[in-house]
């Protein structure tokens, strides 16, 4: 499988544009153990990430996600 958006671009986007401190190593932890995380976040990385892969994504799918490797697996598959 090809990545559509690379781990390190994922994590890049998760600080630079949504404002989230975290590193790659962070994507397994629940939202709730992600340092300032808001609902909101989730909405924002949806039509961010769809922007930056050119494709429309699932957002029950992402609502169902359970951590941020989760929502850049979706994003990859």
């Amino acid at each position: 499988m090809t990545a559509v958006i690379s781990r390190a671009d994922f994590v890049d986007l998760l600080r630079d544009e949504i404002g989230l401190a975290v590193a790659a190593e962070d994507l397994g932890r629940t939202f709730d153990e992600v340092p300032g995380w808001d609902s909101l976040h989730l909405l924002t990385m949806l039509v961010l990430l769809e922007k930056r892969v050119s494709r429309p994504l699932s957002l029950p799918d992402f609502l169902d996600a359970a951590s941020l490797e989760t929502i850049y697996e979706l994003v990859n598959r």
